[in-house]
């Protein structure tokens, strides 16, 4: 019996194929990844973390993005998504494929899935490194009440920080902000899905 071979994309196959398509695509070496929609759980988190940094930033000259902003990440070109993104001064972006790209986020935020959470915390985080600009990376579980913060220190030096309770709050060092998990978590049910 013959398999069918996986099908490699060209990255102008793959800029066609996000040009003509609803759906967000990643590519990375050929593989082309859907950026598929996630449980209500995962929506409130990301939703409630946008509203939450945009009302702190307020009047200040820092801009939060949702997950429809492409960044560009020198080791994984042309661009990843993020589930958020915070600049702080002026914007930056690079015109590609007649797309504003992100060049200079000091933040990413990502709620995880199942389907996607050794990627965000492996080699995602990995590739996000390689932006300049980057200071501050947030994982955050849908499933219970659990957030993983990293602050870089230098360009190899990075810490680690776990929250787990409801009552937690969270010093965001990159944008002078803070998050309360009690707040991150509003009206998320855990338990079964």
């Amino acid at each position: 019996m013959a398999s069918n071979p996986k099908h490699y994309y060209t990255l102008d196959e793959y800029l066609a194929l996000e040009r003509e398509s609803e759906t967000r695509y990643e590519y990375w070496r050929g593989e082309v990844f859907a950026m598929s929609g996630g449980t209500l759980r995962h929506d409130l988190a990301m939703d409630n973390v946008f509203a939450l940094l945009r009302a702190q930033l307020g009047q200040r000259e820092c801009h939060v993005f949702s997950s429809n902003r492409q960044i560009k990440v020198p080791d994984a070109p042309p661009y990843r998504y993020a589930d958020g993104s915070v600049v702080c001064g002026k914007i930056e972006v690079e015109r590609f494929n007649g797309n504003d790209i992100l060049i200079n986020p000091v933040l990413l935020y990502e709620v995880l899935s199942p389907s996607t959470e050794a990627y965000d915390r492996g080699d995602k985080f990995t590739y996000y490194k390689s932006i300049p600009s980057f200071k501050e990376y947030l994982l955050i579980a849908q499933h219970r009440p659990h957030v993983t913060q990293f602050l870089k220190h230098s360009d190899t030096e990075w810490t680690q920080r776990e929250y787990n309770d409801l009552g937690a709050v969270i010093i965001l060092t990159s944008i002078d902000c803070t998050l309360a998990l009690s707040e991150i978590y509003r009206d998320v049910q855990f338990g079964e899905a």
